[in-house]
C-alpha cells in the first residue's frame, strides 16, 4: 500500500493497520505526517479490507499538531494545514471499512480528535485524553468538533476550558471510547471488537456506516427521512435479499 516515512501500514487477513511512527516527536501531526495518513486511509478505503486499525508507535498515541510546523506558518499556511487535518478526519469516517482506534498513552489535541473521529476506540488503562489548548495560547477549536459529538456539551467544556487530561476510565464513562482494558490485553480487545463489528455483509456495513454519519446530527424528522429512504432502497440489494433468505431458510448466508 505504498512506502511511507512517518507511518507503517500492514495488511493481515481482512484488516489494515495504520501505525503512526514518529515516536521521537510523540506522533505529532506535521503536514507530511497528515498527508501520509490521509493517503493510507484512502488506499485502505479502496481495498477489499473490512477493517482498519489506527495505532501509534512509541510511548504515546499522538500529541496532536506539530508546533514546529505550525509556528513556521502564516495565516493561510495554518488554514491549509487545518483543512488537511479536517480532510483526514472526514476520510476516516467516509471510508467503507470499520475504523477502530487502538489507544495507549496520551491522545491530546488533534490526537484526541483522531480518536473521536474513528468509528470505535479501545483504550489501554494507561491511556489519557486531553484538549490542552485551554491551558495555553492556542485553543483546541478543531479537535473539539468530533469530541463534542462523542461526549456532549458539559464534558466538552470541561475538557476544552481546563485543558486537563482525563484517564481512560473517565473517557469510557464519557463515551469517548468503547472499551478500556489492561495494557497487555489491548491488541486482543481491539481484534475482538473489530471482528464483531465487521461480521456480516461488507456492502451492507459500508452503506450503514455512511447513513449513520449522514443522520447522526440531524433533527429527528430529518434523520428518519434519510434512514427510511436508505433502508428501503437497501432492502432491494443482493446482500439484503440473501440475508433475509438465509434467515427464513435457516441457513448461513452466502455474501457476494
Amino acid at each position: 500500500m505504498g512506502e511511507y516515512e512517518h507511518i507503517l501500514v500492514k495488511r493481515e487477513n481482512d484488516t489494515v493497520t495504520i501505525t503512526m511512527n514518529r515516536a521521537a516527536r510523540r506522533n505529532s501531526l506535521s503536514e507530511e505526517h497528515l498527508r501520509e495518513l490521509h493517503a493510507a486511509f484512502q488506499a485502505a478505503g479502496q481495498s477489499d479490507a473490512t477493517g482498519i486499525v489506527l495505532a501509534g508507535a512509541g510511548p504515546v498515541f499522538s500529541a496532536g499538531h506539530d508546533f514546529g510546523d505550525v509556528a513556521a506558518r502564516d495565516l493561510e499556511g495554518v488554514r491549509s494545514l487545518l483543512r488537511l487535518c479536517t480532510d483526514l478526519m472526514r476520510t476516516v469516517q467516509s471510508v467503507p471499512q470499520v475504523v477502530i482506534a487502538r489507544v495507549h498513552g496520551l491522545a491530546t489535541a488533534a490526537g484526541c480528535q483522531l480518536v473521536a473521529s474513528c468509528d470505535l476506540a479501545v483504550a489501554a488503562e494507561s491511556a489519557g485524553f486531553a484538549l490542552p489548548g485551554g491551558k495555553g495560547g492556542w485553543f483546541c477549536h478543531t479537535p473539539a468538533v468530533p469530541v463534542a459529538r462523542a461526549v456532549g456539551r458539559k464534558r466538552l467544556m470541561e475538557l476544552a476550558l481546563t485543558g486537563d487530561p482525563i484517564d481512560a476510565a473517565t473517557a469510557l464513562d464519557w463515551g469517548l471510547v468503547n472499551r478500556v482494558v489492561p495494557d497487555e490485553q489491548l491488541d486482543e480487545a481491539v481484534a475482538d471488537l473489530l471482528g464483531r463489528a465487521t461480521r456480516g455483509s461488507r456492502a451492507s456495513k459500508a452503506l450503514g456506516k455512511a447513513t449513520l454519519y449522514a443522520q447522526l446530527d440531524r433533527p429527528e424528522a430529518d434523520a428518519y427521512a434519510i434512514a427510511v429512504e436508505v433502508m428501503a432502497a437497501a432492502s432491494q440489494t443482493p446482500d439484503a435479499r440473501e440475508g433475509m433468505a438465509a434467515f427464513l431458510e435457516k441457513r448461513k448466508p452466502n455474501w457476494g
